[in-house]
């Protein structure tokens, strides 16, 4: 560049090229979403529903029920991401939940809406299929060395916890005044027995039995106690959450064991290029068959369905019974029902099977400090335990909070708080398992001893 005075430096300002319509459209639907939906297409999708509503009448057929689910459940797990300080405490699964049960008991959501959303949810099972599919995907996923390792690991902490947790909630118990009876069978049990359909009802059955009482009473004692046990769980999932987010080398991001011996992703299985249509499509088959065999099983050896898919899952992978392609295409369809079917099932369950009166009836300062304690010492004695065996322990933390959920919802909330749906497997095992370990065991105390 010439220095002298007369000397002139022109520099063209480059222009930016003009952004036509179309590109400013596809723009807003890549970059403005609710959840996973696009706004447009949930803003269009709600005055669909509107209509329809207007009308009286929404279709439960599963077309109208897709878009009517997604739109609700996604909405209300945005309104708990996005707010203060608790959004990245689980929010989202807990607003997800419990919005919609409070909308239906208010009577805020249309008749309409509420009974399609019963129907379908009632009528197709919506809940198992998700189930499945994240099992048998997650199982899929895993390498066979650390699927072992952790199965034969993951009984430790959770029998720690449990003990620890029934003493400490029995502790917190006398300390309030109340007596061990009540605090034990009708707080502390309920929250370790499984859920409801497999926990809180039988449960309430073997009270009636041995108590000589109405089963109807003892349910609605039992069954907001497990909704609350649930709730807190819910929480503390989140919270462990951030604390894996602010110390990653506590957590393995959904997997309960370090990798070792060259391992790749932290256990995960390596899979090499992307899975077809037919991949996917068999992968998808394959959870629906092994969901089958477990029904099987329930039919004829009584174990739940879910566990004995969850065995029969663990076993085809150790055999190395279906090939790399279809265990990869069956690893897409479970990041797909993780991704897109999450919420919009929490809301069906929200409307269908939560009620709001019995949760709220249950939130007690006395109830509330025994389940807190409970589900709190049970879920550290899981970290502490797990961290002393060798394993990450806040992937530990988090499976032992689903000890103390609602069952096979409770684990997808849990785990979607938690941000660690990889580990379902590990989790039916603490809910199934573990509850009806739980409920055989305090029935059989209850009538040797107290009947």
């Amino acid at each position: 560049m010439s220095t002298t005075d007369d000397s002139y430096v022109v520099v063209k300002k480059k222009e930016t090229p003009a952004v036509s319509a179309k590109e400013r459209w596809w723009h807003i639907l890549d970059n403005y979403k609710i959840g996973i939906i696009p706004l447009p297409f949930f803003l269009l999708a709600g005055v669909l529903i509107l209509l329809d509503c207007l009308n009286g009448k929404l279709p439960s057929d599963i077309v109208v029920m897709v878009a009517t689910l997604a739109f609700f459940g996604f909405a209300c797990g945005e309104f708990g991401k996005r707010l203060p300080i608790i959004g990245k405490l689980g929010a989202a699964a807990i607003c997800a939940t419990f919005i919609p049960s409070a909308l239906v008991h208010y009577g805020l959501l249309p008749d309409v809406v509420v009974d399609s959303t019963i129907k379908f949810y009632k009528s197709t099972n919506i809940l198992y299929l998700y189930i499945c599919c994240i099992i048998v995907g997650s199982i899929m996923s895993m390498n066979r060395q650390v699927l072992i390792q952790g199965f034969l690991r993951i009984f430790i902490p959770m029998l720690c916890g449990e003990i620890v947790g029934m003493v400490a909630g029995l502790a917190m118990g006398m300390a309030l005044g109340l007596p061990p009876f009540q605090t034990f069978f009708f707080l502390i049990l309920p929250i370790m027995a499984g859920g409801v359909g497999e926990g809180a009802i039988p449960l309430s059955m073997g009270y009636a039995t041995i108590l000589h009482m109405e089963q109807g009473v003892a349910l609605g004692r039992i069954l907001p106690i497990v909704m609350l046990g649930g709730l807190t769980a819910i929480v503390l999932a989140g919270v462990l959450n951030q604390i894996g987010k602010r110390y990653p080398h506590l957590t393995g991001e959904g997997q309960l064991m370090p990798a070792k011996n060259g391992l790749i992703g932290h256990g995960l299985e390596e899979f090499k290029g992307k899975p077809d249509v037919n991949a996917l499509a068999c992968g998808a088959l394959l959870a629906v068959l092994l969901y089958m065999v477990g029904m099987l099983g329930q039919r004829l050896i009584g174990l739940p369905a879910p566990v004995g898919m969850l065995f029969a899952a663990v076993v085809v992978k150790l055999l190395n019974g279906v090939s790399p392609t279809i265990q990869q295409g069956s690893m897409t369809v479970y990041k797909f029902f993780r991704t897109a079917v999450t919420y919009p099932v929490l809301f069906a369950v929200g409307v269908a099977i939560t009620p709001w009166q019995e949760l709220v009836n249950a939130f007690t300062i006395s109830n509330l400090c025994v389940i807190v304690t409970t589900v709190c010492a049970l879920v550290g004695t899981g970290y502490f335990v797990g961290k002393k065996i060798g394993m990450h322990p806040i992937d530990v933390a988090i499976v032992s909070c689903c000890q103390s959920g609602q069952g096979g919802t409770g684990d997808v909330a849990i785990l979607t708080s938690g941000n660690r749906m990889a580990l379902m497997p590990f989790a039916q095992i603490a809910t199934r398992i573990g509850g009806a370990i739980n409920v055989s065991v305090g029935l059989l105390v209850l009538a040797k001893f107290f009947a």
